[in-house]
């Protein structure tokens, strides 16, 4: 495993036209910020590596990498990492129908990982794996609230694998803390995130997958999806030239191998869960955690409905398109799931029922209940070895 704090070599990417540092032309009323920072809400390139060399202590802080602007790409784990290694490659695993080829020695270890800031106009996501940090750091996230369930869950568990912002260049670009709460218009919150075209208009999506790299000298912004190269690299060259980012990530789930990851997004009006394009035979264990999740989140109020059954049912998912999260799972067997979060810019989500307002609070609180779900699914079903053998609880 990686020592602390320190860095893979990773040659940077050379820029296209334009780093996080230039001047766009963002209007700027859309720089307006919230009147009111919440101080749990840590989510710019510099207070999140402020806060992991202050504040992680039981855990040991990684520098895995450095972006193609140059910036330090961090891990946080916590547990004991995978010993040894297996004598086949994942792929030559699958062929030989027994995982533990790959895995090594000591396979029965539970492996928990998430990902952040992949988009660097999502903040939630950030701000969720700041907190949940916070809680296994000192058993409360940044506002004192206690998670005793997640506690328990994480002590169950091997290992714990946590990369809070992986495109900080992309973060960087966005020059906000926290946007001014625009009711349901995520107009200025899509422009921000995705780009804006010469003209101002958005970019969105699924536009902003068109050209990839992106040439910033052909938009007005180039939102904060890509890199300082204009990769997005949730769509990397993963077959190719990957970009650093992509390489350091790669590298390190090679090393730690884990069975199950949260890959944290923004951009739904309810906390939603998408099937990852991935193995068929994880196809119901996506099933069995998505159930676990909506369940809990439908029956806390924070989704459409109160309709348990209807809002639980995942046989309506389609999978989702090939991409970062299928190329984790086809270099070291992850299950890479992808929850998306309401956005704070426009957190007003019109339901069955009324309206439910995602406040900051909400936010969080439905940050930190995915990755309780998920930890605590994972140390009950015990991971790839047994989801393979057996179907999940």
């Amino acid at each position: 495993m990686l020592s602390r704090r320190s860095a893979l070599s990773l040659a940077a990417a050379p820029l296209l036209s334009a780093s996080s540092t230039t001047r766009f032309a963002i209007p700027p009323e859309y720089l307006r910020e919230a009147a009111t920072i919440p101080p749990f809400w840590v989510s710019t390139v510099d207070d999140v590596a402020s806060f992991l060399k202050a504040k992680v202590t039981k855990g040991t802080l990684h520098t895995i990498g450095q972006s193609a602007g140059g910036r330090g790409l961090y891990a946080v784990t916590y547990g004991d990492a995978r010993q040894g290694k297996g004598t086949s490659t994942f792929s030559g695993s699958l062929g030989f129908r027994d995982v533990r080829a790959y895995l090594g020695p000591d396979w029965q270890r539970t492996v928990y990982a998430v990902t952040a800031g992949i988009h660097g106009g999502e903040f939630e996501g950030v701000v969720g794996t700041v907190n949940l940090i916070s809680v296994l750091e000192t058993g409360k996230d940044l506002r004192g609230k206690a998670w005793p369930r997640l506690q328990q869950a994480a002590s169950k568990l091997g290992r714990i694998v946590l990369v809070p912002m992986l495109n900080p260049d992309g973060r960087a670009r966005v020059p906000v803390r926290m946007l001014a709460d625009y009711g349901a218009d995520f107009k200025i919150g899509e422009y921000l995130n995705t780009g804006g075209k010469l003209d101002g208009s958005l970019i969105g999506w699924p536009g902003c997958k068109q050209h990839i790299p992106l040439d910033f000298r052909t938009v007005q912004f180039p939102g904060g999806y890509p890199n300082d190269a204009g990769v997005n690299i949730m769509h990397d060259d993963f077959m190719g030239q990957v970009q650093p980012e992509t390489r350091a990530l790669l590298t390190l789930f090679a090393a730690e191998r884990p069975d199950l990851t949260l890959d944290m997004h923004t951009g739904a009006r309810f906390f939603k869960l998408l099937r990852p394009n991935c193995e068929s035979v994880l196809s119901p264990v996506f099933d069995s955690y998505y159930r676990r999740l909506l369940t809990r989140l439908t029956m806390e109020g924070l989704q459409a409905n109160r309709n348990v059954e209807e809002q639980s049912d995942p046989s309506k998912l389609r999978a989702f398109d090939a991409n970062l999260n299928t190329a984790l799972n086809l270099h070291c067997g992850t299950l890479c799931l992808t929850p998306e979060s309401p956005s704070h810019s426009a957190p007003l989500a019109k339901g069955d029922s009324g309206n439910l307002q995602h406040t900051p609070d909400i936010l969080l609180d439905e940050q930190l209940i995915a990755h309780e779900e998920a930890m605590t699914f994972l140390a009950e079903t015990g991971g790839r070895i047994a989801w393979t053998t057996k179907k999940p609880a």
